[in-house]
């Protein structure tokens, strides 16, 4: 039985890009709140948007339908565009350079094969409460990191 109405909101952080960075994420069901974040010492703020996207589905329990919001353009374009194509030319992009995190895109498209997932867009930093906690958590990702200190 699928799960309706799970809300996600995912964001990124970097200090420095590359640089020490954080991913943050909010799941969202029912009367249920989950806060995750996490830190990488060394990476893009590419690599932890998409981080805080592939933790997210990866805490999600069973198989669901979401509604994920996330401010990265990276992420969302992605999944929804440019992701058929790379399956199609094995993992290159049309100049057929190899796909930059590649790793991630990959453990992206499988974990979200296994929801039904609506992909939606909030402009960043302008008040979206969701998106606002999100970036609270990416930040306190990196903040809690050994070297952040």
């Amino acid at each position: 039985m699928k799960k309706e109405n799970m809300q996600i909101y995912t964001d990124g952080a970097c200090r420095g890009n590359p640089g020490i960075g954080g991913w943050g994420a909010i799941l969202i069901y029912a009367d249920h709140t989950k806060e995750i974040c996490g830190g990488e010492l060394e990476t893009t703020n590419n690599r932890m948007e998409l981080t805080a996207v592939i933790r997210a589905l990866t805490a999600v329990k069973s198989t669901s339908t979401i509604d994920l919001m996330s401010d990265s353009q990276y992420v969302l374009k992605g999944i929804n565009e440019w992701l058929p194509n790379w399956k199609k030319r094995n993992w290159r992009t049309a100049g057929k350079k190899p796909v930059k995190n590649v790793d991630l895109w990959q453990q992206l498209d499988a974990l979200s094969q296994e929801h039904a997932i609506n992909w939606v867009w909030v402009k960043g930093h302008s008040g979206d409460a969701g998106n606002e906690k999100a970036d609270q958590l990416a930040n306190k990702g990196i903040d809690d990191l050994p070297s952040a200190k």
